[in-house]
């Protein structure tokens, strides 16, 4: 079996937030989860379908074409049944019906789940702090998940996993199945945080290139102390820092999985706000102006400490040159450098 990738959008936070608030209201709850698929299936693997004892759902394994067997089976597992893997063929007309080309097949496991490990993944997620969901598909073991170097349930799941291949899985991002030498096959899906996305500067661009970033699955913050340009309906949807830089880095705390883009122009905002990103692991740095603004900037920064290597991790001019003026393309363009650079790697862009 082959798992797709889940997008980040995808990442089904909102489902195990749900799926933690009904087991808090003591409802026995079933997780479905895609495992595999082939063809043309409507959801990637790691998509999730919370079913509650009441019949509430939430959630989503195929876009809705087989949900209600999945719900059907639910059923008979919150009464008492073992955990079952379910095997779907989605035929052209199931795969006309919600919008795909042609069929597809998908691999669902379904089981109940403990709210201490929902409680774990749903925390996690809100700290920005890395998961590991793991999923036995033929041993009569319950699920476990791995946070930092802590498992909850059973360490035995991992007893042939080295550290550096956990890691390795958190990186990637991507479901798979592994085979587990006393286990069987395990079903391994990263949960990690979503990408983030701070813009200094509410400027012009950024009113592109805030909603771009959210269509593409980021969280997306705008960081500007002037109420005139930070004004909620500039930025509808938006979170807005009306903070200097230095105060919004302090709260924000930049991650691997985080992109900083300065746009301001303006050297008392741009600089401090680059100086503190380049102290973070961010994976991407983004600066607007022109390459004689990028050398004194350059020079501005060094004298602050940061060496070359460190100024090197600046990409400016922002964004990949692909010749538009307007601000909207040149939005187009910082996103898809920081699209490049996050799975590509700095060299490539």
């Amino acid at each position: 079996m082959t798992s797709n990738l889940p997008t980040t959008a995808a990442l089904p936070a909102d489902t195990l937030q749900i799926a933690a608030e009904w087991l808090a209201e003591g409802q026995p709850t079933a997780l479905a989860t895609v495992i595999a698929t082939r063809g043309s299936s409507p959801r990637p693997g790691g998509s999730l379908l919370a079913v509650a004892d009441d019949g509430r759902f939430a959630g989503s394994v195929s876009g809705g074409c087989v949900e209600g067997a999945v719900i059907q089976a639910a059923r008979t597992v919150l009464e008492g049944g073992e955990s079952r893997l379910l095997e779907f063929t989605i035929d052209d007309q199931q795969a006309w019906d919600v919008g795909l080309h042609c069929g597809g097949e998908l691999s669902v496991h379904l089981g109940t789940v403990a709210a201490e490990h929902v409680n774990a993944l749903v925390t996690a997620r809100q700290q920005r702090r890395d998961a590991l969901r793991i999923i036995p598909l033929e041993a009569d073991v319950r699920e476990s998940v791995l946070l930092g170097e802590e498992i909850l349930t059973d360490e035995a799941l991992l007893e042939d996993m080295e550290a550096d291949e956990r890691r390795a899985l958190l990186r990637d991002e991507r479901c798979r199945i592994r085979e587990h030498s006393r286990h069987g096959p395990l079903f391994l899906q990263p949960l990690v945080p979503m990408p983030r996305l701070v813009i200094i500067g509410a400027v012009h661009i950024t009113q592109y290139l805030a909603p771009m970033a959210r269509a593409a699955g980021y969280e997306t913050i705008v960081v500007d102390p002037r109420s005139a340009f930070a004004a909620p309906d500039r930025f509808p949807d938006v979170t807005l820092k009306k903070s200097w830089p230095q105060a919004a880095f302090r709260e924000l705390v930049p991650d691997a999985r985080t992109a900083v883009v300065t746009l301001t122009h303006d050297a008392k905002l741009d600089n401090p706000a680059l100086d503190a990103a380049l102290e973070s692991p961010a994976f991407y740095i983004g600066a607007l102006g022109s390459r004689a603004t990028q050398k004194l900037r350059r020079e501005r920064l060094a004298e602050l400490g940061h060496g070359p290597e460190t100024l090197d991790r600046i990409h400016g001019p922002v964004g990949l040159h692909l010749g538009g003026r307007e601000p909207a393309e040149m939005a187009i363009a910082i996103m898809a450098e920081i699209t490049r650079v996050r799975y590509l790697g700095a060299a490539a862009a």
